[in-house]
């Protein structure tokens, strides 16, 4: 069943449709063994471009709806941290890759049936706003520079 989702926060369900895709080019890349230079610098990309800047905004207009006591906030933020750890190590970039493509997947995950959920429950219309308002809903254009994943 979709999860009907409000319009202050459907631009982030939309950067984790890319995240999840961004899972699903790993778990190809690895399967068809191309080398893990290739898809980290790939993954190195999107971290710099697509991650970083969604955690912040996150972290700075959604997560304090439910306060940093909350323990969803506290989950997400520990996720994230892990998550911005794996995405900087550079090396057993094998294994990094696998608990990326689990890690990212089950956070989405995560976020989106629980915590993105709860948010939109307990939010002011002029929170839903604020949240709305500092995340643009630019068009998700991709690095097709080297596409391994087709």
């Amino acid at each position: 069943m979709a999860i009907k989702r409000h319009s202050s926060l459907q631009e982030f369900s939309k950067d984790h449709h890319q995240a999840l895709l961004l899972c699903w080019k790993i778990k190809v890349g690895l399967s068809k063994e191309i080398a893990l230079e290739r898809i980290k610098a790939y993954v190195d990309w999107f971290y710099k471009n697509h991650i970083v800047t969604h955690f912040l905004l996150e972290e700075k207009y959604m997560f304090p709806v439910l306060g940093s006591e909350h323990p969803l906030v506290i989950r997400a933020m520990e996720e994230h941290k892990t998550l911005l750890t794996l995405f900087e190590k550079n090396f057993e970039i094998d294994k990094v890759l696998q608990q990326l493509h689990v890690k990212l997947k089950e956070h989405i995950r995560f976020e989106e049936r629980v915590l993105f959920n709860e948010i939109q429950n307990v939010a002011t219309k002029e929170q839903l706003a604020t949240i709305k308002k500092f995340h643009t809903n630019e068009k998700f254009i991709d690095n097709l520079n080297d596409v391994f994943w087709k």
